[in-house]
């Protein structure tokens, strides 16, 4: 228990559980208003409401899943960082990370399909699939190193992101009301 008070104080753990709670909400609370329109006109408001219910009881509990992933891999972070250093960079990790979740979502609903240009490059590689790959990790390693590093060396940066994060934590509490409202929502239409 020594270590993990360390490591974490109660604010900090409240804090990184928020932040990584957020993206998750604010997808999950757009998906579901994006829906509410054909699942009312296919049934009626009430079973649209239960949608977006059902879908924020199933987002907090993935918050608190990717919550208690962000934990444990933050004792993978030095000790001698002070604890706000680590919960800005856990929080940063664990805010991209849903960010490309979303963005390969988003290109699948639209339905959207690369250029004859894309797909040509690609093809005249040899290796398509290993091209993409090389491609996503590329993308993807940039996306989680840039924002580590800046972090890491500026104090402004780290400032920033943090005060950024309290920002955040106030509208994620209110997601968590909507959570609490979705169960109430849940337990009324099953009881």
């Amino acid at each position: 228990m020594a270590i993990f008070k360390r490591y974490y104080s109660r604010q900090g753990l409240w804090t990184l559980f928020l932040i990584c709670a957020f993206p998750l909400h604010a997808w999950t609370l757009f998906l579901g208003f994006r829906d509410f329109d054909w699942v009312t006109a296919r049934t009626n408001s009430w079973d649209a409401v239960g949608v977006v219910s059902y879908g924020l009881l199933f987002t907090f509990f993935e918050s608190l899943i990717v919550f208690l992933a962000a934990t444990l891999l933050g004792f993978l972070i030095s000790s001698k960082w002070d604890e706000k250093k680590r919960i800005a960079l856990m929080g940063v990790i664990f805010i991209v990370l849903p960010l490309w979740s979303i963005l390969n979502q988003t290109y699948f609903l639209r339905e959207m399909e690369p250029s004859e240009g894309v797909i040509g490059f690609y093809i005249s590689t040899g290796r398509p699939l290993v091209a993409l790959y090389i491609t996503a990790l590329m993308f993807t390693g940039v996306s989680f190193v840039l924002p580590t590093y800046a972090l890491l060396t500026s104090s402004k940066v780290e400032k920033t992101v943090l005060e950024g994060f309290d920002r955040l934590s106030l509208l994620m509490i209110l997601y968590l009301v909507f959570d609490v409202a979705a169960l109430v929502v849940i337990l009324i239409r099953n009881f």
